[in-house]
């Protein structure tokens, strides 16, 4: 194929073609890509896209797949993922760089490392940095968009822009960072704290988060958006009684309503027939509509 011959020449990266994704997402589902790209730089990211856009073929951006459904019969384009590229964490005092690829936890673990305090609940979130700050990932009423100052994105043309927090609306798990750009950097203003304080706030959510997560079985994280600050997708669920609803290797868990397992060798038409069942039974129940937290990518509709 012509494309992916120019796509081996200008990557400095790594490129697998025909490559399934359930490689590459947290549930362990998907099926094939046109190439599955990994870039080395960021030159290497807008050539990339440069050469998608002049052979006319889709391009979706991945973090590490954590709250990614891909179909089963996979995505006809080009994946870019940054999980293992643009990684790099500087501080300079309380101010905190960090890359789009850095993996969440990590940063974390390198702000405790300096005492500071901001981002410790969020340690257990799986992802990247990128891909938290476009869904403003939060946990425990904290979310990452409190801290930021700046983002760093490429636009598809492949020019970069540097917007200022204020520049950007974020929500309850959204923001309005275009879905053309692709954050590749960020700064965060933090706060420093006293180490002890610093741990029990970390070590409390890791509690809660063990406590009230099935953390034995592949899953994507919570598959609904809460549809009231004070009232969880999760909570609906279990009222509803589909906690335990099974369809092939899917499961609603049994621990948490919201998490969607593969117990072994889940489809995604089986996680696509819980989610439409669960949005049928929650409307006719409460009269709520839940939306998807979690991506989809190469459905012929939206869910």
């Amino acid at each position: 194929m012509e494309f992916a011959k120019q796509l081996q020449m200008i990557v400095q990266g790594s490129s697998l073609f025909n490559e399934p994704m359930a490689n590459h997402t947290s549930w362990g589902i998907g099926g094939p890509v046109l190439a599955f790209v990994r870039p080395e730089t960021r030159t290497d990211l807008t050539a990339i896209l440069s050469l998608a856009d002049a052979n006319n073929i889709p391009v979706y951006i991945a973090g590490s797949g954590s709250n990614l459904l891909v179909a089963d019969e996979g995505f006809n384009g080009v994946v870019i993922s940054l999980a293992k590229t643009l990684k790099q964490i500087r501080f300079d005092g309380t101010k905190c760089y960090a890359e789009a690829g850095v993996m969440l936890g990590h940063l974390v673990k390198e702000c405790i490392h300096r005492n500071l305090t901001g981002l410790e609940s969020l340690g257990g979130i799986p992802g990247t940095l990128g891909g938290a700050l476009v869904m403003n990932a939060g946990a425990y009423g904290n979310e990452i968009s409190n801290y930021l100052i700046t983002i760093d994105v490429v636009h598809r043309d492949g020019t970069i822009e540097k917007y200022k927090k204020e520049q950007i609306e974020f929500g309850y798990r959204r923001s309005s960072i275009k879905p053309d750009d692709i954050v590749i950097a960020t700064e965060f203003q933090l706060k420093h704290d006293d180490p002890e304080s610093i741990s029990l706030k970390r070590v409390d959510a890791s509690i809660k988060r063990r406590s009230s997560q099935p953390l034995r079985f592949r899953s994507a994280g919570s598959v609904f958006i809460n549809p009231k600050p004070d009232l969880s997708a999760g909570f609906l669920i279990d009222k509803a009684g589909l906690k335990g609803m099974r369809h092939g290797d899917a499961e609603i868990s049994e621990k948490h309503g919201n998490f969607f397992l593969n117990r072994g060798n889940a489809k995604a038409e089986d996680i696509i027939y819980l989610i439409q069942k669960v949005k049928k039974v929650i409307k006719n129940k409460f009269d709520l509509d839940l939306e998807l937290e979690i991506k989809t990518l190469g459905f012929e509709k939206d869910y």
